[in-house]
């Protein structure tokens, strides 16, 4: 049977739109209060405004995750403002495709610092909440669910790095699940396809008819989609551990 998330605290990163935004909302409806953490504090205002008027909690936390201060602080004021931590989701990710051969300095480094820096920031900041959490009613049990992607499955041509990135993920999702079964904390990974998301609009502008032309012959996920995937995750019995969702679009072959 599914586990409503009252009296529970979720930090969700990349919350200002896509997967983020869907996933904040979502774990918003099951009960949980939601520490909403992204660099564009306009859009984050706008998700909290939503889930407030719909009867939830939400912080607004505008953070740089690259930035291990700053991704320390938002876990931090996460915590003291609602006095815990039980479940997070590290979801903001760039995604910069194209040959390695034509890739712009910084695209790799950039995609580097925030799909694996980030991820590792938040991390290192936000374990010692999960762990204390675990042993806490109404669960007894946290959550840490990491965001990948079908490319952490499958390498394809044109995005060398991403891949590099996503597989990374995946792999530090495997390990950390064994190390923290004895303290209770869930490790789980979700692998979307392609998604209706702004993460297209992040690739230089030559590209974009290439993109286009690949997923104009499937019908792209929602974000809702990977959002419901997620809540399913965190809403299981504690003797149930999903550790691994993989998501892909009807008509995606790769």
């Amino acid at each position: 049977m599914p586990t409503r998330l009252d009296d529970t605290v979720a930090l969700v990163t990349g919350a200002s739109s896509g997967i983020g935004e869907a996933t904040a909302r979502a774990l918003a409806v099951e009960g949980a209060a939601v520490a909403l953490v992204a660099r564009r504090r306009d859009r984050l205002e706008k998700v909290a405004e939503a889930i407030v008027g719909d009867g939830g909690k939400a912080l607004v936390l505008e953070a740089d995750l690259t930035d291990a201060e700053q991704a320390a602080g938002a876990v931090s004021r996460a915590a003291e403002e609602f006095g815990r931590l039980d479940i997070i989701i590290n979801n903001a990710g760039l995604l910069y495709p194209g040959p390695v051969a034509e890739a712009p300095a910084g695209e790799w480094e950039r995609m580097i610092a925030i799909n694996v820096g980030g991820v590792l920031n938040v991390i290192r900041a936000a374990l010692p909440h999960l762990v204390a959490a675990a042993s806490l009613p109404p669960r007894h049990v946290a959550d840490l669910v990491n965001i990948s992607s079908t490319g952490g499955r499958v390498a394809r041509a044109g995005t060398a790095v991403y891949s590099l990135t996503k597989f990374g993920v995946t792999a530090l999702s495997e390990s950390m699940r064994q190390e923290l079964i004895p303290s209770r904390v869930r490790v789980s990974v979700v692998e979307p396809g392609t998604v209706d998301t702004e993460l297209a609009s992040h690739t230089r502008e030559e590209l974009r008819d290439g993109i286009a032309r690949v997923t104009a012959s499937i019908e792209l996920l929602r974000p809702d989609d990977i959002a419901e995937a997620v809540a399913y995750i965190v809403t299981r019995d504690r003797r149930v551990a999903v550790n691994e969702i993989l998501i892909r679009n009807g008509e995606q072959t790769w």
